[in-house]
């Protein structure tokens, strides 16, 4: 039974081809008619599904599209066309502490950002030990968070993330959280959710990371599936499209 399925979705951006920094600037070129833009198609008519309980990896260069297809599966963004179907409740790890209110502390932000992402106020209270505990704050957790560092903040914001057991996760870049220590830890976290039967679309310049925790995975190439299957075969012609000889 597929989670969660891709069909055919494609969106695209317009961009500005002046080179022009300010917002006056940019009002001014408006109305006098002198902007220009460029379409930018982010993903061309992408396809892939997901089976319930499968952890699937999404490889591919920088701006290929990884988190522009789990935006719009978390619903953050919407296709220009395609559609999306989903079989169970998204939680969406993407910018991690992006709800974040950096005049208010620690302990105000879980409450915030937990809200944010669904949690009731009364399951916060519930869980706030152990979010606690798991961030490795301590006293600083009633410091206002613009005085945190950003391991800290990652920290917060991942241990907040975490505490639900959802039925669709979708990570982008998450276990670089914090030291190598927390990474660890965070690493081994991933794993209970993915043991525990969560569906899991996973983003990771790390190969080898995404070779040991994925099944399969999706190489998408300049917004278009370049290649799918087995996580071992389609990592490994990644891995050697990313360091074939320059040509010439």
């Amino acid at each position: 039974m597929d989670m969660v399925r891709v069909e055919n979705v494609s969106i695209k951006f317009r961009l500005m081809t002046d080179h022009i920094t300010g917002i006056k600037e940019t009002i001014i070129a408006k109305a006098k008619g002198k902007l220009k833009y460029h379409e930018f198609w982010a993903l061309n008519d992408v396809s892939f599904s997901v089976e319930k309980g499968e952890v699937l990896g999404i490889v591919g260069h920088n701006g290929a599209g990884k988190s522009t297809v789990l935006k719009i599966i978390a619903g953050i963004m919407k296709p220009n066309s395609g559609k999306v179907y989903l079989g169970g409740n998204v939680v969406p790890m993407l910018e991690l502490g992006s709800g974040f209110d950096y005049d208010l502390t620690g302990r105000e932000n879980i409450f915030l950002n937990g809200a944010i992402l669904g949690y009731s106020k009364e399951f916060l209270y519930e869980k706030y030990d152990e979010i606690l505990a798991f961030s490795e704050l301590g006293e600083f957790i009633d410091n206002p968070i613009r005085n945190y560092s950003s391991g800290m903040l990652m920290r917060l914001a991942f241990s907040i993330a975490t505490i639900v057991q959802p039925e669709i996760l979708i990570c982008d870049e998450v276990l670089a959280v914090g030291d190598e220590r927390f990474q660890a830890k965070s690493y081994k976290k991933m794993m209970e959710l993915m043991n525990g039967g969560a569906t899991v679309l996973f983003v990771s310049h790390n190969i080898d990371q995404i070779k040991n925790m994925c099944k399969h995975v999706v190489w998408l190439d300049h917004g278009q599936v370049k290649m799918t299957g087995d996580a071992e075969t389609v990592c490994n012609a990644y891995r050697e499209w990313l360091y074939r000889p320059e040509e010439g």
